[in-house]
C-alpha cells in the first residue's frame, strides 16, 4: 500500500521525520492556506495500536501536536480507564490541517468534506504503512471514512473487529468530542463507559485475539 503511493511523490518518505515534513509542504487542497501549521501524527514509530481522529482542532492547531486540547484531554482519561497508556500508541487525523471559520475572533471547527479527506487520505496510508499497527481505531465518521473509503453508520459496526484488506483490525466508535457535547451527566457517563468498553476491545484485539466481522 505505501509503495504503491510512494512511487506518487516525488522523494521516498521512510520515515516519520520524513513524513511529517512533507506533510507540512502538502497543498493537496486548501485547508493548508488557513492553519497555523500541519498536525502530523505523534507516537512510537511500530505502535500496535493507532488512533485516528478527525482533524485538529484550535489547540491542535497552535501546538502542532494531536489531541491537546479538551478532547485530547477526555481521551487521555478514557485510554487510562481503558488500561492504554498513550505513550505507547500512535495517535494521528485522518485531515492534518485544522479546518475553521472565523465567528468574531473565536476559531470554530468545521468538519471536512469528502474531497478533503480523500486528499489528505495519502498521508494517513503512508503513516499506515511506516507504523505497521496491527489495531486501529477509528474515532468518528470521518476516520472511519479515511480508513474504509465507505461513509459508515457508527452505531451498526461500532465496537465489532473489523478486518481490513491488509490484515489490520479495525474498530470504529464515536468522537470523544461527541461526549462533550452532550447536555445531560446521565447521558454523558453512560456514552463514556460505552467509549472506554470500545477502547478496551480495541486492546484486546492488539494483543492477538482473532477478528470475527469481515469487511464489506
Amino acid at each position: 500500500m505505501a509503495k504503491d503511493l510512494q512511487e506518487s511523490l516525488q522523494e521516498p518518505i521512510e520515515s516519520l521525520r520524513q513524513l511529517a515534513q512533507a506533510e507540512a509542504s502538502c497543498t493537496r487542497c486548501p485547508l493548508y492556506r488557513d492553519a497555523t501549521q500541519v498536525v502530523p501524527g505523534e507516537g512510537p514509530s511500530h505502535a500496535a495500536l493507532m488512533l485516528v481522529g478527525e482533524q485538529p482542532g484550535d489547540k491542535e492547531d497552535l501546538a502542532g501536536k494531536p489531541f491537546v486540547g479538551p478532547t485530547g484531554h477526555l481521551l487521555d482519561r478514557a485510554l487510562h480507564d481503558a488500561g492504554i497508556a498513550r505513550r505507547e500508541i500512535f495517535i494521528t487525523g485522518a485531515v492534518k490541517h485544522f479546518k475553521h471559520e472565523m465567528r468574531g475572533k473565536r476559531r470554530l471547527h468545521k468538519g471536512p468534506n469528502n474531497y478533503e479527506i480523500e486528499r489528505c487520505k495519502i498521508w494517513l496510508d503512508i503513516e499506515r504503512g511506516l507504523v505497521k499497527p496491527s489495531t486501529i481505531v477509528a474515532l468518528g465518521v470521518t476516520a472511519a471514512r479515511s480508513l474504509t473509503g465507505h461513509t459508515l453508520t457508527i452505531g451498526k459496526v461500532r465496537g465489532k473487529p473489523i478486518a481490513m484488506a491488509d490484515g489490520t483490525r479495525l474498530i470504529v466508535t464515536i468522537h470523544p468530542s461527541a461526549l462533550l457535547r452532550m447536555a445531560g451527566d446521565d447521558e454523558r457517563h453512560v456514552a463514556y463507559r460505552s467509549f472506554v468498553a470500545d477502547l478496551k476491545a480495541a486492546a484486546t484485539l492488539r494483543t492477538g485475539e482473532p477478528v470475527r466481522r469481515q469487511a464489506s
